[in-house]
């Protein structure tokens, strides 16, 4: 398995070296891991609320500015870099994939949170007025228990699923409070047959034949939620792990090329730039200029 970019783990970010959790206020993280600003992806679950701050952060090749009041979530395998001006400081969480399961009866739960589906247009939240000051106090609290030195794990779950539910709310994918339809349930079937297969399943009409549903159901169904075709779907996930995978000077076009199941890297070079309109080359150029120069 070709690696994209260094990968962290908890152990590697924590003095504590506990595997499960990661919590600090951010300045001093920040002060520790001064070299966390260039890309990069984590193997764990990764929570920010900026109380000071300006500047950029990027997460997978999406730019958003830096707000004071701004909560922003990742999952594991996304690459993550940031560039603040001035001071910043808020708090940090960081949590294994594990964390929850021992504690839910659905182990993935956390996954039902809109701003933990991977999707980068749901992970990025400026809190409304109101708000923001009732995270920071449960905030505040999870800081609290974890400086306690017999801190309660299920405590600090506790708190930061009191955290999660009070954000889902108000989050642009949180406001719908009904049960998922049919198709949404669909959509996200289709969506983690894609995560697991992608480099090997290329074609809608395979995808649909293990949904049980037909080419033409599935079309409908992400034109009518997503607003692209399924093969689009497919072809995003795709490019993104291009993208991922050329942040890693390390790795030549070839390699990549291989890693993605294309037949030949000239191939893979046509799919790329008929998406993004530039080369894989010319993008891992300007990649590797943003970070040399942040």
């Amino acid at each position: 398995m070709l690696q994209s970019t260094p990968i962290y783990d908890i152990c590697t970010l924590s003095d504590f070296r506990q595997d499960d959790i990661l919590i600090s206020r951010f300045a001093p993280y920040l002060e520790h891991h001064k070299n966390l600003h260039a890309a990069h992806r984590h193997t764990f679950y990764h929570v920010v609320f900026f109380t000071d701050g300006a500047g950029s952060h990027t997460i997978d090749f999406e730019n958003f500015d830096v707000k004071p009041n701004q909560v922003y979530f990742m999952i594991p395998g996304q690459v993550h870099s940031w560039s603040f001006e001035g001071f910043t400081d808020g708090y940090i969480i960081n949590f294994s994939s594990s964390f929850f399961q021992s504690f839910l009866l659905n182990p993935g739960y956390c996954d039902g949170f809109s701003f933990f589906s991977g999707d980068v247009n749901d992970a990025v939240i400026n809190l409304p007025d109101g708000l923001h000051q009732k995270v920071k106090s449960l905030f505040e609290e999870i800081i609290k228990e974890w400086e306690i030195q017999a801190q309660s794990a299920d405590l600090l779950r506790t708190l930061m699923l009191q955290l999660f539910i009070l954000v889902n709310r108000f989050s642009a994918g949180g406001n719908n409070k009904g049960p998922a339809s049919y198709n949404q349930i669909l959509l996200k079937n289709f969506q983690k047959l894609i995560e697991a297969n992608y480099k090997n399943i290329k074609l809608p009409k395979d995808y649909a034949a293990l949904l049980y549903i037909t080419p033409n159901h599935l079309n409908a169904v992400c034109k009518d939620l997503l607003g692209m075709q399924a093969g689009e779907v497919i072809r995003n996930r795709t490019i993104l792990e291009a993208k991922r995978l050329l942040t890693n000077p390390q790795l030549n076009i070839t390699e990549i090329a291989f890693e993605l199941n294309f037949t030949d890297n000239s191939y893979f070079t046509k799919f790329f730039k008929k998406t993004e309109g530039i080369t894989p080359e010319e993008f891992r150029k300007n990649i590797l200029n943003q970070n040399h120069h942040e």
